[in-house]
């Protein structure tokens, strides 16, 4: 049984990109397919397929590279992480983006503090 299924997407896309592989399968749900949504326009993943019961989500890669160079998960289970919009963090300087779930969906960390908007701070990827 899988207590945190966000971190358990973060934890198979970085291990897919640690092993060089194209693609991977990761367990459907809506908030997963959300977060997907915002790194693939983001750029830090290629596409994202849907089936029934799994997301397909491939691997982006520069020269050799991953485009993804670390996720981490910030809000877990046990300890749930809320930040107000002054509050949101900037990733790695600016070059990494943190994803927040908001009254609004899911938004990129920047996009939620032009709306004026906080939530839960569920991770950060650059």
């Amino acid at each position: 049984m899988i207590t945190d299924p966000i971190a358990d997407m973060l934890t198979r896309i970085r291990n897919a990109h640690l092993a060089l592989h194209k693609e991977v399968l990761v367990p459907r749900s809506n908030l997963k397919v959300a977060i997907a949504d915002i790194l693939k326009e983001e750029g830090y993943i290629n596409s994202v397929t849907l089936d029934e019961q799994h997301i397909k989500i491939s691997l982006k890669y520069v020269k050799n590279t991953a485009a993804l160079a670390g996720l981490k998960r910030i809000s877990k289970p046990g300890r749930r992480v809320y930040v107000n919009a002054h509050q949101i963090p900037k990733v790695q300087n600016g070059l990494g983006i943190c994803i927040v779930s908001t009254s609004r969906g899911l938004l990129e960390g920047s996009k939620a503090h032009a709306q004026k908007v906080g939530g839960e701070l569920l991770c950060e990827v650059w």
